[in-house]
């Protein structure tokens, strides 16, 4: 009997996962402009002589207070709009664990251990640097954030979400609670029974909401869920699982409108000497700049070598180790998220806003800095696009998954 190949680091992935990886990152990347655009307008509007303007809209409350939701401009952003960010996220991760690379063991092996490490280290960097600031511990997982589509961000992402849902709850209402759990449970039993229809599912998913949101449990959790419990396995007569049609019609508004609009009432932070002095002179803020710039590096890098050096995984042979240290790197971006949690541990606090101002610093340097390292391997990069593009038979499915001799077995390319 022939041993087990190993699991290639970094290796082709499967044919079904790169399509959904490829259609994300096709919305994402327009998303990601518009997302960039909203961060500097928000600087610049809130920097600007019209400043007092942009506080007013940001903190400008409507909604209805009998059921409890009467919230700021920001808040909605932060809790209403985030919630669609967060229910794709949930779509992600489901797909991840039936048909991507979280499916197996062996091969969530990776991943795993890379993402944990690389959530403990800047975490673990943001508290001694803030312990021997003499700061607040508060933001230990501000730095802990990944902003960028691969598995690793998708193991990130269920890791940032637990800790929401564990570590910034307030208040619980057990009642209202209950009531959220009793709409996901009916949720749950629409999809086995194969109910369809916006009419349905929209009413119950503001409903299971506005519920988590009053139950004290962050309400995006509440998009999270539903994406969990959301069907991606494709019936009989059925071209599409209901989590990829959901997944479709809601990425280009997450992407577009939901995530910079978030940044754009989350980004507006006061620039200027002393602010900026802050936050390389203060304990919180450094903490968080050394977690994502240094901590990220550490932690994927070290995580990518153990699973490489202690499992049954191989690194890709068409790579070095010089390109999981520029993967590394950018895994410092940690913007959305990372704002995300800033505001939870740091609400209406003044270092709330310096916690902020490093996340943006954090993010540009580490993208600055990945681009540079990346950029020296692009050849490369597009050596491998071009081999792994090819359709010579014009069939829509490139020669390398149909090949007999592959690194790894065939069906796991299917």
């Amino acid at each position: 009997m022939s041993s087990p190949r190993p699991r290639i680091v970094f290796g082709l992935m499967p044919w079904p996962e790169r399509q959904a990886i490829a259609s994300a990152l096709r919305t994402e990347t327009v998303g990601g402009l518009v997302l960039l655009a909203a961060a500097v307008i928000a600087l610049i509007w809130a920097n600007s002589p019209l400043g007092d303007v942009y506080e007013s809209i940001r903190d400008f409350h409507f909604g209805i207070p009998a059921l409890g939701l009467d919230l700021s401009v920001g808040h909605w952003t932060a809790d209403g709009l985030l919630a669609v960010f967060f229910l794709v996220a949930g779509i992600e991760l489901k797909r991840e664990l039936v048909v991507g690379e979280l499916r197996t063991p062996a091969t969530a092996a990776l991943p795993v251990i890379a993402a944990l490490c690389g959530m403990a280290v800047p975490a673990a960097l943001y508290a001694a640097t803030a312990w021997a600031g003499g700061g607040s511990l508060a933001g230990w997982a501000v730095p802990m954030a990944t902003d960028i589509a691969f598995a690793l961000a998708v193991v990130d992402d269920l890791g940032a979400i637990l800790i929401i849902a564990v570590f910034f709850t307030s208040d619980l209402n057990l009642w209202v609670l209950g009531g959220a759990f009793a709409g996901l449970a009916l949720f749950y039993l629409l999809q086995r029974l194969r109910v369809r229809g916006w009419g349905w599912n929209v009413p119950l998913g503001i409903a299971i909401w506005a519920l988590m949101y009053n139950g004290g449990v962050h309400a995006t959790v509440a998009g999270v869920a539903m994406g969990l419990i959301l069907r991606t396995t494709r019936d009989k007569g059925e071209t599409v699982s209901p989590a990829s049609r959901v997944s479709h019609l809601l990425h280009p508004f997450s992407a577009g409108v939901a995530v910079p609009l978030f940044a754009l009432f989350a980004a507006g932070v006061t620039i200027s000497g002393p602010a900026l002095a802050e936050v390389f002179t203060s304990p919180e803020p450094l903490g968080i700049v050394l977690g994502l710039v240094v901590g990220k590096v550490i932690g994927i890098f070290l995580g990518t070598y153990l699973a490489a050096r202690y499992t049954k995984a191989q690194l890709n042979p068409d790579l070095a180790w010089a390109d999981v240290l520029g993967l590394s790197v950018l895994a410092g971006i940690g913007f959305t998220v990372a704002l995300l949690i800033g505001e939870l541990a740091f609400p209406g606090q003044t270092v709330g806003e310096h916690a902020k101002a490093a996340v943006l610093i954090a993010s540009v340097t580490a993208a600055v800095l990945a681009a540079v390292l990346l950029r020296r391997r692009n050849t490369l990069y597009k050596r491998l696009y071009e081999e792994e593009n090819l359709d010579a038979d014009a069939d829509g499915i490139p020669d390398i998954y149909q090949r007999e001799e592959m690194d790894r077995p065939a069906a796991q390319h299917r």
